[in-house]
């Protein structure tokens, strides 16, 4: 058996001491599981590829926790559990499941990484940028090194915060990460958990925050043991569209809690993540008081405080609940922000002219887009025919940066039957005037991997199941959407098959493409927009959006040198005058060569104040004062 390894010091060596999962010690390892209390325990530990080279008994302790302390024992050691002599299982709080999750766990020792990036902190919320990216799709090698050798290019872009869809292992070797069951090992297919903590480390080094997708409202089909335990981890109360619901409000739910917010804590301390993004908070049920949610936002809020660390936690939540983002002393949760995803819902109906399903709620008018824009999302209360019910509660009070909005998500381009991107369904002039009111608008951007190219690339739902279980995902996920015409308008051999490997690799990036026509005009605009971006969250203060007639929306900013006015139309020809805009400088348009190649003018009468579009595009408009500012260009095309 290995030696232990003696921690360094490192931000996560003094912050917490977790209850879950082996702990390693100055003599050896603690082992720990949690399970029924009737149960007979044991561990088993590997040696020179036995894997059943020791057998050794855990006792129950007070604390409801089985635990054997096992002198000499040291991180990369591999071990199992057997319950009522069946087994061997893998540790449902492992750190790392080198041969995936249905093989041994693997101690690890979090202290030994030496951090060389400590004093990062993240950007305040209005200036955060998000990038949403998939570990195994956004590079060839699918791995976390590979993410690091792009964190110049997203620097250079103008991101400050890439998103890690969750990266908990799961069965098989490529997967979105929604089926995770190792919520505390980052997936073996992605690399081992130094691997991680060097991206994270890499990015801080770079100006660049690190949020992750974490996914606490189910656990993935496959490869979830904590029931063979402890059944008590599931609800007989409560239901989700994943089966049983968790146990956050009856007997045995304090250690089901406790096991999800340690999770959570693992990630913010362990490896010094900057934001969780927690998935589909809508889904997770539960009738007690405090609620599950509102105790870990509360306990992450606290242990990054203590260790003088800002973090963020934002919700994906599709109610427009106000209660997310209020304090719990208010009654809320106590998220920093949460998705708003009714601008992603009205731009894709304006542009694409999506109106099934959840769609059909949405008109794309340039009144309902500025509404939405103005008060961070659109129903407040109001009636929705596909949820058939009210929808919504009031935005007031609430700040722009408590909402997150999209013209792109992992979601919304692979849950349509092909993959299809906005950039495929829409104009390219169109793309870029809705890619200026998403930069320009005051709520926090997401852009998804590849959009700011307009990647060609398919986003599919990919899976890499056991036949019987992948038959059953694709059977339901058709199911699913079967309110869309395009899953009802083709057939099953149409619509990419889920468990075929080659569904998987169709969606990953060409990053060849950025750099040919018209892919690289596009990366330009979305640099020049995020630099525009940066400064008007630094200096400026958001002041309106609004519609005039149908096709054309304003964003208007203050700024200390003046006003900053961006004027969107959505279709052309259209054309509008505003005295305010008279004697004002053209920084850019989306109409510039440097964008578009075959630019259709957008002309601007600086004396009357006039704007006339030929088609849909955008033009910014800078006070005189801050010409030479905004006309400088930015420092190059990211590479």
């Amino acid at each position: 058996m290995n030696t232990i390894s003696q921690p360094s010091a490192s931000p996560s060596a003094s912050a917490w001491i977790p209850t879950f999962g082996p702990l390693l010690k100055e003599d050896g390892c603690l082992f720990r599981l949690w399970a029924r209390p009737d149960a007979k325990i044991e561990l088993v530990l590997e040696k020179d590829g036995d894997a059943k080279a020791l057998t050794l008994p855990m006792a129950l302790q007070p604390s409801g926790m089985f635990e054997v302390q096992v002198p000499g024992v040291g991180a990369g050691t591999r071990y199992w559990f057997n319950i009522d002599g069946k087994g061997p299982f893998p540790d449902p709080a492992s750190r790392r499941q080198p041969l995936g999750v249905h093989g041994p766990s693997e101690v690890v020792a979090p202290g030994t990484y030496r951090w060389t990036n400590r004093s990062y902190r993240p950007p305040n919320l209005r200036e955060i940028v998000f990038y949403e990216l998939h570990v195994g799709t956004f590079t060839p090698e699918g791995t976390f090194d590979a993410v690091i050798g792009k964190l110049d290019y997203l620097g250079q872009l103008g991101v400050n915060v890439i998103e890690l869809l969750p990266i908990a292992d799961f069965a098989g070797e490529h997967n979105w990460g929604y089926d995770g069951v190792s919520l505390y090992a980052p997936a073996h297919t992605y690399g081992s958990p130094d691997d991680l903590r060097r991206l994270v480390d890499e990015a801080h080094g770079r100006g660049i925050g690190v949020c992750l997708d974490v996914v606490y409202n189910h656990l993935g089909p496959d490869g979830a043991y904590h029931s063979t335990f402890a059944p008590r981890f599931y609800s007989g109360r409560h239901h989700s569209p994943w089966g049983d619901g968790l146990n956050f409000d009856s007997e045995g739910s304090e250690r089901v809690r406790s096991y999800f917010i340690e999770s959570a804590l693992h990630w913010v301390l362990d490896f010094q993540m900057d934001c969780l993004r927690v998935d589909a908070t809508h889904a997770i049920q539960d009738d007690s008081n405090p609620h599950f949610l509102t105790e870990l936002t509360q306990r992450v809020h606290a242990a990054a405080e203590r260790s003088g660390r800002r973090v963020y936690l934002v919700a994906e939540d599709a109610r427009n609940e106000r209660k997310m983002v209020l304090p719990a002393e208010q009654g809320g949760h106590g998220f920093d922000a949460v998705w708003s995803d009714d601008f992603h819902h009205h731009m894709r109906r304006r542009t694409a002219g999506d109106c099934d399903g959840y769609f059909c709620d949405f008109d794309g008018k340039a009144s309902s887009i500025a509404k939405t824009v103005q008060n961070g999302w659109f129903f407040a209360g109001e009636y929705s025919s596909f949820w058939k019910t009210a929808r919504g509660t009031s935005p007031d009070g609430l700040s722009y940066e408590s909402r997150v909005f999209n013209l792109q998500n992992h979601d919304q381009v692979g849950n349509r039957a092909l993959g299809e991107r906005l950039s495929s369904d829409t104009p390219r002039e169109v793309y870029l005037a809705a890619s200026a009111l998403l930069l320009l608008a005051p709520e926090i951007p997401l852009i998804f991997m590849g959009q700011e190219w307009a990647a060609s690339e398919p986003f599919l739902f990919f899976t890499d199941h056991n036949h019987d279980l992948g038959r059953k995902v694709t059977e339901g996920r058709r199911k699913e959407f079967e309110g869309f015409k395009a899953f009802d308008e083709l057939s099953a051999d149409e619509i990419p098959d889920p468990q075929d490997k080659q569904t998987f690799l169709r969606s990953k990036l060409d990053w060849n493409a950025r750099e040919s026509s018209p892919h690289l005009g596009c990366l330009r605009w979305y640099q020049r927009l995020l630099q525009t971006r940066g400064v008007l969250t630094r200096k400026g203060e958001f002041r309106t959006c609004d519609a005039i007639g149908n096709s054309l929306i304003t964003l208007h900013w203050h700024l200390p040198q003046g006003e900053m006015w961006a004027v969107i139309a959505l279709e052309g020809p259209c054309e509008a005058r505003d005295e305010r805009w008279g004697g004002m400088e053209v920084g850019f348009s989306s109409e510039d060569g440097t964008y578009a190649e075959d630019g259709q003018a957008i002309r601007f009468e600086k004396e009357t104040g006039m704007i006339r579009f030929a088609r849909a595009g955008a033009m910014v408009l800078f006070p005189e004062a801050m010409k030479d500012e905004m006309l400088r260009r930015s420092a190059g095309t990211p590479r």
